[in-house]
């Protein structure tokens, strides 16, 4: 049951943000920002990062509904997403992703300076500037959506297909018109 009283029946963040449409502009832009703007990183991969990112902070809503729209946006589909889920070092993955989601992974972890080794690793592999800055502003900004979620205790869909429907509206629609 969540924390607070939520007037909708809308699940996860989409309920919080039916609620507070005032905080829920400004959070949908930063996200329709990050994963659908200008970046090196395709759409997918940058949807595929924040299902990690969600994935390891166990806020299932976030990990399914980025998970839905990474599938709906890479070539490997879901078969891809949960093949990172469970380990992303023996996942069919470019070595570029597989280094920055080893970023993103600490990111996630604590709020210290990516290693040097990580950053190394990245760049090796092809990573830019902006490479690692979109990675570690996805990471940081799905720690916040998550804790948000989860530390309202915000309910999980109950419909079969959901998330499914969730990552097509994403992928047609993006952020600022999905709350």
């Amino acid at each position: 049951m969540p924390h607070i009283k939520i007037t909708s029946d809308l699940p996860g963040i989409r309920g919080l943000m039916t609620d507070r449409p005032d905080t829920a502009a400004p959070l949908n832009a930063l996200a329709d920002a990050l994963l659908r703007g200008p970046s090196p990183l395709t759409r997918g991969e940058r949807e595929l990062i924040a299902t990690y990112v969600s994935e390891h902070n166990a806020t299932r809503f976030c990990a399914d509904t980025h998970g839905a729209a990474a599938a709906a946006q890479l070539a490997g589909g879901s078969s891809l997403v949960e093949a990172v889920r469970h380990d992303p070092d023996t996942a069919p993955l470019t070595p570029l992703l597989r280094a920055l989601l080893r970023v993103a992974a600490e990111v996630r972890a604590r709020a210290v300076p990516v290693s040097d080794e990580a950053i190394a690793a990245a760049r090796a592999a092809g990573a830019t500037d902006t490479h690692l800055h979109d990675t570690v502003l996805i990471a940081a900004a799905f720690c916040m959506y998550n804790r948000y979620v989860s530390c309202l205790a915000t309910a999980l869909p109950t419909e079969p297909g959901y998330y499914e429907e969730a990552g097509r509206r994403i992928t047609a629609h993006g952020y600022t018109t999905a709350a």
